[in-house]
């Protein structure tokens, strides 16, 4: 699990390195060259030629050392420099004097003979610390960025992309789009959010000698990026003196006429996710559809007529004891007394809950329905869903997707998986983990209901929260990743992503 640091974080964590542990600045900037020009000169070939374009900050500074340590290597190296001389920083002046000695000589930008395919440009325009649209001459260096890229040569960006917002993840106008970014020291979010991530292409994180003690640590404010080692070690190996009665017993309560897939769907993701049982509770008149898809399921019929109500609650109390797990809403039939229904239902059980689909709109008009649940609850909302239960419109919230997550997590107390590229998953004390699997070939139909089975899976299995979401999010985009590489995007369905599962336990063997 890697830590995702804010910018103002960063600065403070290099404030405290020289101040409090023997970490002077002009050392951090030293190790991020020299890191920052070994990823350039790896993916330069033997006739590459390099141009290193560098801002008037510490960012410039880090491009500066580069090129030394690219010319000390061999390479021929252009270097242009961008801005106002009386902008530098102390440690952009102290690494060109450093320069001195080998002769080169800064060039005019628009004097440059274009880069060549395979040739390497390294952007070292711009930090951590951009807070607006770049102009004038910077805005001009960028469109070279972009124009040399589109001819063929490569992009390595120094910590970000220059153009792009370090906390937001949302690129200014113009923006660069790098082929690989090294990160120094810690991630940063726009490095590992939409639409930041695109345009940071491969991320490469790299030790500048930043100490880890330096970061401050923020109870309640960590973003942290979830990686493939973590979600494999969440789940342990099967012993042999196992039983289906040890891999827990899951209630998936959904489906209605119309909607069966949807139901067969979800307990498709819970048995493909390792559930030793899985029982549907859903309308009568859908019971045998939903048992066509897997023979494996087992079937409660709900004899009651029309949308969930009342009259439903005794038979779910039934159908609920023994079950380890409820996963609640994918196609249920939605109507007045839904919400009603479902405050007392989750008031009376205490074995986890995960609200999917139109339970989470029922829930969405009465949110106290959260906090007098008694068991733990996991809520996986898409945008759509995830305005409706924030009250905030769907452009807002995607503009700030950890604090909206964040704060209706810590808020209602629940463990909340906000879908979409980069799922985020937002634990109730404030924690909100960044899931890096999926793909856009897993926007369709059903592709929510397998994931919900899944969370359910892995809490019946034993996994706490919020270990299972990540760990459920992290396994079934993984699952999509790997049937994309199999059959392509166009033409992926959620069946797909259920069967594809049994690749990423084969992978991880489990």
């Amino acid at each position: 699990m890697r830590r995702v640091l804010t910018a103002d974080r960063m600065r403070a964590a290099e404030r405290s390195a020289e101040s409090h542990h023997g970490m002077p600045s002009s050392l951090l900037m030293e190790n991020a060259g020299r890191e920052l020009a070994e990823v350039a000169h790896a993916l330069g070939g033997p006739e590459a030629r390099f141009v290193v374009v560098c801002g008037p900050g510490n960012n410039g500074g880090d491009g500066l050392v580069a090129a030394r340590f690219l010319l000390a290597r061999g390479r021929r190296v252009t270097l242009v420099l961008v801005g106002p001389s009386e902008k530098r920083t102390s440690g952009f002046q102290r690494n060109l004097l450093a320069l001195g000695p080998s002769g080169l000589e800064p060039q005019a930008l628009g004097a440059l003979e274009a880069p060549r395919p395979g040739d390497v440009v390294v952007d070292a325009l711009f930090g951590t610390g951009l807070t607006r649209a770049p102009t004038g001459e910077f805005a001009e260096a960028i469109q070279h960025l972009r124009r040399w890229r589109e001819a063929g040569a490569k992009v390595v960006a120094a910590d970000l992309p220059s153009g792009l917002h370090t906390d937001s993840a949302e690129p200014f106008e113009p923006c660069v789009e790098a082929d690989i970014t090294v990160s120094f020291g810690f991630l940063k979010p726009g490095q590992v959010l939409e639409p930041g991530a695109s345009l940071c292409g491969d991320v490469r994180c790299v030790d500048i000698g930043l100490p880890a003690q330096a970061v401050e640590e923020r109870e309640g404010q960590e973003l942290l990026f979830v990686e493939e080692a973590d979600a494999r070690g969440a789940i342990a190996p099967r012993r042999s003196d196992t039983h289906k009665g040890t891999y827990g017993h899951v209630l998936v309560v959904a489906g209605s006429p119309g909607k069966s897939g949807a139901a067969a769907l979800s307990a498709l993701g819970a048995l493909r996710g390792g559930a030793g049982l899985v029982t549907v509770a859903t309308r009568a008149a859908v019971v045998e559809s939903v048992l066509g898809h897997a023979p494996e399921v087992m079937g409660w019929p709900l004899e009651s007529p029309g949308p969930l109500g009342l009259a439903d609650l005794e038979p779910l109390l039934a159908a609920a004891e023994g079950k380890d797990v409820l996963v609640v809403g994918p196609g249920i039939p939605r109507g007045e007394e839904t919400a009603t229904l479902l405050g007392e239902l989750l008031s009376r059980i205490e074995a986890p809950a995960v609200l999917d689909a139109d339970a989470l709109n029922a829930v969405s008009t009465d949110l106290s329905i959260l906090r007098r649940a008694k068991g733990p609850l996991v809520l996986t909302p898409h945008p759509g869903e995830m305005s409706r239960l924030a009250g905030v419109s769907t452009k807002a919230l995607q503009k700030e997707r950890v604090k909206v997550a964040r704060d209706f997590a810590r808020t209602h107390g629940v463990t909340l998986v906000l879908k979409g590229a980069r799922t985020l998953i937002a634990h109730a004390e404030g924690t909100v983990y960044v899931n890096p699997t999926g793909n856009p070939g897993m926007s369709t139909g059903g592709t929510g209901d397998v994931l919900s089975g899944v969370v359910g899976a892995l809490l019946a299995q034993g996994l706490k929260l919020p270990e299972a979401a990540w760990t459920a999010v992290f396994a079934h985009g993984l699952s999509g990743d790997l049937m994309v590489a199999r059959r392509g995007m166009m033409g992926l369905i959620a069946t797909d992503v259920a069967k594809g599962l049994c690749q990423v336990w084969t992978r991880w063997d489990r």
